[in-house]
């Protein structure tokens, strides 16, 4: 009877103090989570600026072949084109150069030297370029330069009768001399023959 009256008396855990405590661990590790993202932008950041002069190189009209930009968001990255990024890994400190490819992600490069990875994203440009610049060749000339080139008006013939044909002048020369040798014909039998002429035409 004792130990019933001292269990109903004896205060249990609220449920207002239990939120109160899982508030505080959530803001606790938001706030670690928040340090640590800040961390990783400044650091891509930084590598982002030491990549400013290697991408001044690219030339003009090979530029579009990349879309370089620091995303921010629950893993911070720094992008060079569609395919290829540069993150941290689980430490903060280590860069890794990331490529997406049809068989998976491959690590280009890993180092805790911004250095060592801005000399791998260097050689990736330029075997980027030189890549375009083999395709190119073996094409020829690409489609969008070709739509650019000014073509010759297609040719076009004059509406309006066609003209005459060496056949058809050949044609109107045997069609006269047949008339006048049928109006000869027709004159030498009316001198050779009046009574039947007499005949024939109507007085």
């Amino acid at each position: 009877m004792d130990d019933e009256r001292l269990r109903g008396e004896t205060p249990g855990l609220s449920l207002r103090e239990a939120i109160r405590t899982a508030r505080m661990e959530a803001a606790e590790r938001s706030g670690v989570i928040v340090e640590l993202r800040d961390a990783t932008l400044a650091r891509l950041s930084m590598l982002n600026e030491l990549l400013d002069p290697v991408f001044a190189q690219v030339p003009l009209d090979h530029v579009d072949l990349f879309d370089r930009g620091l995303m921010p968001g629950e893993i911070p990255r720094l992008f060079i084109d569609m395919v290829a990024h540069v993150t941290l890994a689980r430490d903060r400190r280590t860069y890794r150069f990331l490529q997406d490819t049809r068989s998976g992600r491959h690590v280009l490069a890993e180092s805790t030297n911004p250095n060592d990875i801005v000399d791998a994203v260097t050689r990736y440009i330029a075997r980027r370029l030189i890549a375009r610049e083999q395709a190119m060749v073996s094409v020829g000339v690409p489609p969008e330069i070709e739509a650019a080139l000014p073509h010759p008006a297609p040719h076009h013939p004059v509406s309006g009768p066609p003209a005459p044909t060496g056949n058809r002048r050949g044609g109107a020369l045997p069609f006269l001399l047949g008339l006048i040798l049928g109006a000869l014909a027709i004159v030498a039998f009316a001198t050779l023959y009046p009574e039947i002429t007499d005949r024939l035409l109507p007085r």
